[in-house]
């Protein structure tokens, strides 16, 4: 019951115990650093191993879990056609900032490569035009996201 519960109780440990340790404790810094990174490294594995065992230690919270998604069944749709409109319009709106940072870049770097050397406007042309690229894949996600 308490099982996602505990699980990030120990990831927030995970991270905060060795941070904690490395900057209160008066050692040099490579090994501190080195202790931190083997500490998360230990503490993660340990911690995929324990949620495996809690999570799939019954078989009756399985079939618990089985009748509560059968009767939810019906509010499902409702909520996973709003996943969908939010992801559809992430997908879009992620890839619109990413192309305008890029397409801002890359054409004023085109203009003044354009004011030394005319003959290179194919060529500039191109770096521009990918970078609005990433825009046009952004919205061909979000309509198949929309069309699955």
């Amino acid at each position: 019951m308490y099982t996602n519960y505990i699980i990030a109780g120990v990831l927030v440990l995970n991270f905060f115990l060795p941070i904690g340790y490395m900057l209160f404790k008066k050692q040099k810094q490579q090994k501190t650093t080195k202790w931190v990174l083997g500490s998360q490294i230990f503490v993660f594995f340990a911690t995929v191993v324990v949620g495996s065992l809690l999570m799939f230690h019954s078989a009756s919270s399985t079939v618990a879990m089985a009748a509560a998604t059968e009767a939810a069944a019906g509010a499902a749709p409702v909520a996973n056609d709003g996943l969908r409109f939010i992801a559809a319009a992430l997908s879009t709106g992620m890839s619109t900032i990413g192309a305008g940072i890029a397409v801002a870049s890359a054409a004023s770097a085109a203009l003044g490569a354009l004011s030394e050397d005319s003959k290179i406007m194919g060529k500039a042309l191109i770096f521009v035009a990918l970078a609005e690229g990433v825009a046009l894949y952004g919205m061909l996600i979000s309509f198949m996201i929309l069309n699955a």
